[in-house]
């Protein structure tokens, strides 16, 4: 979709992190843009930062995980800015730990939102890209967590291999449409996912806290922690960089966006492994006469 002027846009987990990115630099491209975020105050803050420009920013507080909410989210975004053309699926949260350590709570929490929310908004925007006519564009974000295990990333690994797939499958089927569809797949940007946990629901919450795990520590180790994360944001990537990277994908119709290519090495490794058993399995099958 090259031409994205006045185009609009969707943005799930909107008011911050990587999807603030998008809507700024979609705005900056001329586009109009419905900020969804289960946050109030955020969303109240990242609406009010577009005030006083040219920019057409409505703010939604949404649960991505309620399809009631995602259906009436779409219908004022397309009563107020007009037919939606591209969307972001964005919201996501995250756990740590051993699996061992994992709850059921744990893995309903996080499958809801960072797979069903997934789903709820290719449900709720595709059809109505099709009805419409004028073409569109699906971005799915995904980590390279949906590429390379991680140690007590088990549950996230889980989610993020799933939005990686799903992606994949539905942009063989919408290949000969005007549809396009992009896979977000960072590495470590300066974001709020370490503190997912603040918008975990009552009748989710586990007995330890595995939001705060992603660290290998729970909350009673709050300077410790505080440390570790200023650590691994010393060198993370800043949110802006995502941003105009998926404005580019959307335009250039690109699908998988690496935003780490230094952990192309990783993904290499991964690779190499499966082919050798592959290789192993054929001789297998050869020497048994299988």
């Amino acid at each position: 979709m090259k031409d994205v002027e006045g185009k609009v846009a969707f943005i799930t987990g909107g008011a911050s992190g990587l999807g603030l990115s998008m809507a700024r630099a979609f705005t900056a491209a001329g586009m109009k843009v419905a900020i969804a975020d289960i946050e109030q105050d955020v969303l109240d803050a990242a609406v009010k930062e577009f005030v006083g420009s040219n920019a057409d920013v409505i703010g939604i507080r949404l649960d991505v995980t309620d399809r009631d909410a995602m259906e009436n989210a779409a219908l004022r975004t397309e009563k107020e800015l007009g037919n939606i053309h591209i969307v972001c699926n964005n919201a996501g949260v995250a756990v740590g730990g051993s699996i061992t350590q994992m709850s059921y709570a744990d893995w309903d929490w996080v499958m809801r939102v960072n797979v069903d929310g997934v789903i709820n908004g290719m449900q709720t925007f595709l059809p109505r890209m099709q009805a419409h006519g004028e073409g569109g564009h699906i971005v799915n974000t995904a980590s390279m967590a949906g590429h390379l295990p991680v140690p007590g990333l088990s549950v996230y690994n889980t989610g993020k291999f799933a939005v990686v797939g799903l992606s994949e499958a539905v942009r063989l089927d919408l290949v000969e449409s005007d549809i396009g569809i992009s896979v977000l797949c960072p590495g470590v940007v300066s974001t709020n996912i370490f503190e997912s946990g603040r918008n975990r629901p009552e009748q989710l919450q586990a007995a330890t806290d595995t939001a705060s795990g992603l660290l290998g520590m729970d909350q009673s180790q709050s300077d410790t922690r505080q440390q570790a994360i200023e650590e691994i944001f010393s060198g993370a990537l800043d949110p802006a960089v995502i941003g105009d990277m998926v404005l580019h994908a959307v335009q250039n119709d690109e699908f998988y966006i690496f935003s780490h290519p230094e952990l192309g090495e990783a993904v290499d490794t991964r690779a190499a492994e499966i082919r050798a058993s592959m290789a192993r399995w054929a001789d297998y099958r050869s020497n048994n006469e299988i």
